[in-house]
């Protein structure tokens, strides 16, 4: 069965573990509120470089497979078996949205990169970013005048 792409980890995570994430980061967004913008935006940048359960899992499986294949060119046929393991990990998860080593690195704390754009999302407004949004300005939507609606309706 194919698993949607939207939340397909966490789906595949247990509870307790998707509940400890969402812990931390909520956390993390209440101390960065006290500590004021200047720690916001370290925060953001320190958020820029955080890696996702996809890029640790992509990175940690090509190693794999890179060594098994070295290994078994140089060493012993039989570590050939290695790289074929974690592709059909890396083929079970991009199917299903779970594969054996997604269990560890949740409980591990690495986060899917939803949960990671959340907390920028969180911090951002908290420092101010959406503000604007909030704001009417009158030449954003003007009034059409009839110059418009006669280019408009030219056949």
């Amino acid at each position: 069965m194919l698993a949607k792409t939207f939340r397909r980890v966490e789906n595949n995570t247990p509870p307790w573990v998707n509940r400890a994430i969402r812990r931390q980061t909520e956390r993390n967004i209440e101390r960065y509120r006290r500590a004021g913008p200047m720690a916001i935006t370290w925060r953001l940048e320190e958020l820029e470089g955080e890696w996702d359960i996809e890029r640790v899992l992509e990175t940690n499986a090509s190693s794999l497979i890179l060594l098994g294949l070295g290994f078994g060119t140089c060493v012993n046929k039989r570590w050939l078996l290695l790289p074929t393991v974690v592709a059909g990990f890396l083929l079970q998860h991009a199917l299903q949205g779970w594969c054996p080593p997604i269990g560890l690195l949740r409980r591990l704390g690495v986060r899917t990169a939803a949960e990671i754009g959340y907390e920028a999302a969180a911090l951002r407004a908290l420092r101010g970013d959406f503000d604007y949004l909030g704001e009417v300005d009158e030449d954003v939507c003007p009034e059409p005048d009839a110059d418009d609606a006669a280019i408009c309706c030219e056949p």
